[in-house]
């Protein structure tokens, strides 16, 4: 059977969420210097991993926002208790969704349920599905095509 071809975009979204991950639970002092060793131990040169980078930078640039939109919508679950790789994924997600215009929705979505399969528990899918849904139904640009606005340019 032939091998499956990654797009490097899901390469990115990979990696992305693998740092997100080890940040979380590790925070370093010098951001600069552990984004430098993570991509040094990556399989790809590091501007193979541009995306991911955009996405890291505006993840932790925007924790904030994000966070708060998590905990505003995971009815019945404490920030605290939601498993680190599917916060890793909806911080990533939630990014994309709010401030990556040029990234059609349903593709954010359906790339994060598809990485919540691969990494994380069955329930998981369900979880990070559940939360993307009220975030886009929340957003004002159509879910199926990319968006810009004049002032994104």
């Amino acid at each position: 059977m032939a091998e499956e071809k990654v797009s490097q975009r899901r390469l990115c979204r990979v990696a992305c969420i693998q740092y997100v991950y080890s940040w979380s639970i590790n925070q370093p002092d010098n951001l600069a210097d552990n984004i430098r060793l993570f991509f040094d131990d990556q399989e790809h040169e590091r501007d193979y991993y541009s995306f991911a980078e955009e996405l890291i930078h505006g993840i932790l640039d925007n924790l904030d926002t994000i966070d708060e939109r998590i905990q505003e919508l995971a009815n019945n679950w404490e920030f605290d208790r939601i498993a680190k790789i599917d916060l890793a994924i909806l911080r990533m997600a939630i990014f994309e969704l709010l401030f990556r215009k040029d990234i059609p929705p349903v593709v954010t979505i359906n790339e994060a349920v598809d990485l919540s399969k691969e990494f994380s528990s069955a329930e998981s899918k369900r979880f990070v599905n559940g939360i993307l849904d009220k975030v886009k139904g929340k957003l004002d640009r159509p879910a199926r095509k990319a968006s810009w606005d004049v002032d994104d340019v």
